[in-house]
This record gives structure tokens, sequence and C-alpha cells, in this order.
């Protein structure tokens, strides 16, 4: 995959993570993508839905609707953020065989237990993405604590 599709996607997962941040939420955005195509769009909708488990990669895949077991070990996931071990844990129990992360300096997951599954974890070190993580945590500090659990 040339840099200028991952671009492509990423900037997609960052239209959702603003979307988010519109919203009142948390500006973490992702998308799904199969065979070049976004078949799942999602952002962070724990504080507008009220939701424990609504984080940008859990609802892209929710907003994916059900797929085959063949279509996830075909995709690839992006997320502005890297993905907590819930997310994590959901790529993993599909299979999805890629991950494509905006940045992980603001968060990192369990990128090396990914790695030693078997995904191939990606990051992109984003700007864009880095700031918009930065400038909530540090208007936000509680909330952000709250959505990973601190």
């Amino acid at each position: 995959m040339s840099r200028s599709t991952s671009d492509i996607f990423l900037e997609a997962a960052i239209e959702e993570a603003k979307r988010g941040l519109t919203e009142g939420g948390i500006p973490i955005g992702s998308v799904l993508v199969i065979d070049g195509q976004i078949v799942g769009r999602g952002h962070n909708n724990r504080v507008q839905k009220g939701s424990a488990i609504l984080h940008a990669e859990m609802d892209a895949l929710e907003n994916a609707g059900r797929l085959s077991a063949s279509d996830y070990r075909r995709s690839i996931l992006y997320s502005t953020l890297s993905p907590c071990d819930m997310c994590s844990g959901t790529a993993l129990l599909y299979r999805i065989p890629r991950i494509i992360i905006g940045e992980n300096r603001t968060f990192q997951g369990p990128e090396t237990y990914l790695r030693s599954r078997g995904v191939v974890v990606e990051t992109l070190d984003d700007p864009e993405c880095v700031k918009l993580m930065s400038d909530f945590i540090r208007l936000n500090p509680q909330l952000w604590n709250e959505d990973i659990g601190e």
C-alpha cells in the first residue's frame, strides 16, 4: 500500500475524530477498510451515547455491521490513536491482520502484544493526530482518564 493510499484512510479517521470532538466527545476516529474501500467509520462515542465501550475502533466495527470471517481477514483497521486493550482484543478476535495508527505518543496500547500475535502494526506519527489528542488531554484530563480506565 502506498503512503498516499494510507493518507486517504487516515484522513477519513481524522475526520471522524474531529466529528467526535464537535459532538462534545473524545477526538479519536477509526475506519475499517476492505479491498481498498471504507466499510465502517466511527469515532469515540462514550460521552455522546453514555457508553462504556464505544471507543472509535468499536464504533467503526459496529457501523460496518456483520461481516464474514474472510472479510475481517482482508481488512485493515485505521485509528488516529493506538488501540487500547479492548479494541486490540476485538481486532484479535476477528483476526484483523493489519492496524495502522495515526499516533502513539499520547497513549500506547498493547502494540507489542498485537505484533506477537501476528498483527502488522504500523504507526504513522501523524502531527495532526498528536495535536488533537495533546490538546484534548490538556483541556480534559478527567474525561481522558475515564476513557482509558484511570
